[in-house]
Formats: structure tokens, C-alpha cells, sequence
């Protein structure tokens, strides 16, 4: 993504978009790093044939997974996908070794078996011995273009090894996993000037003068600090194949009933905390998704979202928490046997599944939002939604219905639009966060939906609590 910014406003441009398909290699999830490294490289190539002057780039990514190093800073394959089976067994070799309270207590991240920490626990530990440093994905694609090997705190805070309260990698967490302090890497502000494009990549003159910069490396950092907020109480919502609610906090909450509650505290752009709850989101409509289309049934997510708009309302709810609906495939039938086991109709068509997911999500989200308020201790005036899932106008409806309290929907392209804006602060071509909210109020449409059909909704929520609550 090419930004420009002029007068104020912003002006994103799509330069190239490739796959980003895992390989699955006798029941192992990696990531084809080969194919997003060639990917980049184009996309560099094709951005500096345009013949602009490009003043830096940033890499974001996903956070929690993790490439590891060689001593020739090569790196060591496979890359596995936080999906992989693996963490399993790294659950329980960690778990044996300290008490999950310590740990919250050291990260205040939320339990997840795919978290950084669980996956290094079942690490095969020759790989450990030879590598160099570990990094997280966005952080390895700007060593890969700076040659500076960093870990930016936005995504060193997903991985369970961070402790927000002192800023620095967790020694004892460490210490109990068997990790050396020298394989992870100096980690530097979000903002933080890297150096020049190296030379491999400058592949056209408008290259020459270009500066790699850590802006947030965790896509998620990078999409909250887009959200278009102003003045008030509100919290966010980065929907996309992941949902993450929560919202900004000058310190973390390591408390009891935020542990109890599952919430996780990682760090944002300026060292503020992003108290949310990552939920599973648009992932079990895409999988429902890949498997009518295996079946020789394609949809679009239009059509989807159309279908479901016909559909009765409230036919089924699912529990998104459940574990099952984590891993991949077979998803509708995963659907239908949550439904039998809870006593309710089974979803029969695609339209009644996509239905069943949405509204399922929506009273999801009031509940987090909910505990949301307990843990900060007040309520909040509105809710904004970023990222791809935005774009879900019946999403964004039923979530307002839910909430009770109206959603402001934009931008889509969030993760790239905050990406874009951090490196114009570190460039100094903006003053600060505030700055940079105004210029995505200025240059994205954003749609506001009202609140409508209380009383139903209500209903579902209740539905749905006494599940949540056995």
C-alpha cells in the first residue's frame, strides 16, 4: 500500500496484493515465507516504478507467531502457523513449569494455547541452540529490509515474554521456559527510525533516500491507532478474520478479575496499553466458506451476508469461545453439533449458518463490551469498528442492536492507514496521535448505525449468558 499525505489528507493506493497461503506439510501449519518474501520484493519493485520519491517503508504483521535467526541472520524454516497442532504440547510442558497466575501477573496477556510462549514450549530446542534472535513476522520482514535486528513493543507485547510494567522482556518467564536472554532482541518504540532501505531492495532511484521504520509492527497496534475517535468514551472493535474489543488504557490491568476474564494488556503507539479480548471473528464464516466451496458450492461474501440478511432471525446462537470453533475445517458441522448439544435448531442453509455466525458475534461482542466496562469501571458512549470487517454492513447492524449504543464503521484499510500515519510522525510530517485521528476523520467515509430492535436483542443476550455463565 502506497500513502500519500497532502493538506491534511490521507490517499492510500493498492500497489500489489498477493496470497498468503500456509503450507501443510504431514499435519504441520507453516507460513511460506519464501512466497511473502518474493511478494514484498514485487510489491517494493512495482511501488519505486512509479518513479515517486518514497520517503520509508513498514512492515506490520499478525503478532504471536515468531521467526528465528541464524547466526548469518538467514532464516531458520520452517516458520510455524500459530494454528500448528504443536502448542498443545506446549501448553502443557509450560504449564508444568510455572503457575498461570505468574505468568498473567508477569504479562498480563490472556490465556491462548497459540501464544508466543506455549509455541517456543514446544520448540525443538537444537533450533533454539543455533539461533540467533528471535523475532516477530513484521519485525524479521524490516530486518530483512533495514538489517536492524529489533523487536518493536507493539508486537514484543503479544508474545507472552513481554512485561508491561517494567518494559522489558520477562527474565523469569524465560528463565522458567529454558529461553537465553541474548535471542531476544533490544526492543524500541513504536515510531523508531531503523535506517535506509538496503541496497537489495532499491531498485529504482525514487529508493535511494528511503527509510525502513518500526512503526507498530502488530497489525492490530497499527489499526487502533487509526480508530477515527475524538472526544468521549469509546472503545473499538479491529474486525477482520480475528475481532479484537477493547480499549485504550494509560497502564495495564494485571488484576485478578481481568485474568479471570481472559482480557490481555498489549502495548500501542506512545506505551499506551490496548486492554481487549481477542476473539474468533470472521474466521468461521471463512471457513464455512472454503468448505461449501470444496464441496463445489461457491459463494461470495456478499451473497453470504445477503442470504443471511433473509433469514429468521435468532434461529440458533453459537458460544464463539468454544475451543472448536479454533481450528479448521469441517466448520458447519461444527455449528450443527454446538446447536444439537445446546437443544436448538439446526442452521440448514448457508444463509441460516451466516446468519447464526453474525448475530452469534454481535451478543458476543456486548458481553465483552460489557466486561469491558466492568474492568475500566465505566460505560461507553459508542463503539468503533476497523478494519475488513467494517465493510459487513449487516455485522456492524447487529452489533449496534446488541450493544445498544451506536457504531462507527471506517476505516476498512485500518492496519495500513495507521502503519502509514506512525511513519509520517516519525518523519515528522505530524505532531502526535491526535494529529493523526483528525487526518482519518478527514479522508475515510465512515457510516454511523443506530441502535434498533431492543428488545430482541436483549432476549438473544440472555440466551447466550446462561451458557457463558456454566
Amino acid at each position: 500500500m502506497l500513502g500519500h499525505l497532502e493538506q491534511g489528507r490521507l490517499r492510500l493506493e493498492s500497489i500489489h496484493r498477493f496470497p498468503n497461503q500456509p503450507v501443510n506439510t504431514s499435519g504441520s501449519m507453516h507460513w511460506n515465507m519464501d512466497a511473502l518474501v518474493e511478494g514484498m520484493r514485487q510489491g517494493i519493485d512495482l511501488a519505486g516504478a512509479l518513479g515517486l520519491p518514497i520517503s520509508s517503508i513498514s512492515t506490520d504483521s499478525w503478532g504471536v507467531d515468531y521467526v528465528l535467526l541464524d547466526g548469518a541472520g538467514k532464516i531458520l524454516t520452517p516458520v510455524f502457523h500459530y494454528r500448528d497442532p504443536r502448542s498443545e504440547k506446549g501448553v502443557e510442558r509450560v504449564l508444568a513449569a510455572i503457575d498461570w497466575k505468574v505468568i498473567f501477573s508477569e504479562t498480563g496477556i490472556q490465556f491462548m494455547g497459540l501464544n508466543t510462549l506455549f509455541q517456543l514450549g514446544a520448540e525443538d530446542r537444537g533450533r533454539l541452540e543455533s539461533a540467533s534472535h528471535l523475532l516477530g513476522v513484521g519485525d524479521a520482514f524490516n530486518c530483512l529490509l533495514s538489517g536492524r535486528v529489533v523487536s518493536e513493543v507493539s508486537i514484543a507485547s503479544t508474545t507472552q515474554l513481554y512485561n508491561p510494567v517494567t518494559r522489558t522482556w520477562s527474565a523469569r518467564l524465560l528463565g522458567a521456559i529454558g529461553i537465553r536472554q541474548s535471542l531476544m532482541p533490544e526492543i524500541v518504540p513504536s515510531g523508531t527510525v531503523l535506517g535506509p532501505l538496503l541496497d537489495g531492495f532499491r531498485s529504482h532511484a525514487s529508493l535511494h533516500r528511503t527509510e525502513v521504520i518500526a512503526s507498530c509492527s502488530h497489525d492490530t497496534g497499527a489499526a487502533v491507532f487509526a480508530v477515527p475517535a475524538e472526544h468521549g468514551r469509546w472503545a473499538y472493535l479491529s474486525s477482520g478474520t480475528w475481532s479484537l474489543m477493547g480499549v485504550e488504557s494509560p497502564k495495564p490491568i494485571l488484576s485478578d478479575e481481568c485474568r479471570d476474564l481472559n482480557f490481555t494488556n498489549e502495548i500501542g503507539f506512545g506505551g499506551t496499553v490496548r486492554l481487549l479480548k481477542n476473539i474468533v471473528g470472521l474466521w468461521i464464516v471463512q471457513e464455512c466458506r472454503r468448505h461449501w466451496a470444496s464441496r463445489g458450492c461457491e459463494h461470495t461474501y456478499a451473497s453470504l451476508t445477503t442470504e443471511a440478511a433473509q433469514a429468521a432471525p435468532f434461529k440458533a446462537l453459537i458460544n464463539p469461545s468454544d475451543p472448536r470453533f479454533l481450528s479448521p475445517g469441517e466448520m458447519p458441522q461444527k455449528i450443527a453439533d454446538f446447536c444439537r448439544e445446546t437443544n436448538q435448531p439446526t442452521p440448514e442453509t448457508p444463509g441460516e449458518v451466516t446468519r447464526c455466525v453474525l448475530e452469534s458475534l454481535a451478543i458476543f461482542y456486548a458481553h465483552t463490551l460489557s466486561q469491558l466496562e466492568t474492568l475500566v469501571g465505566s460505560r461507553f458512549e459508542r463503539l468503533h469498528i476497523v478494519g475488513g470487517g467494517s465493510k459487513n454492513v449487516l455485522l456492524n447492524q447487529f452489533t449496534a442492536n446488541a450493544l445498544q449504543i451506536p457504531v462507527i464503521a471506517g476505516p476498512e484499510e485500518a492496519t495500513a492507514v495507521g502503519n502509514v500515519l506512525i511513519q509520517a510522525i516519525a518523519l515528522g510530517h505530524l505532531d502526535g496521535v491526535e494529529e493523526a485521528r483528525r487526518v482519518v476523520r478527514e479522508s475515510t467515509p465512515l457510516t454511523v448505525f443506530e441502535p434498533r430492535d431492543s428488545g430482541a436483542w436483549l432476549g438473544a443476550r440472555d440466551r447466550m449468558t446462561e451458557w457463558l455463565s456454566r
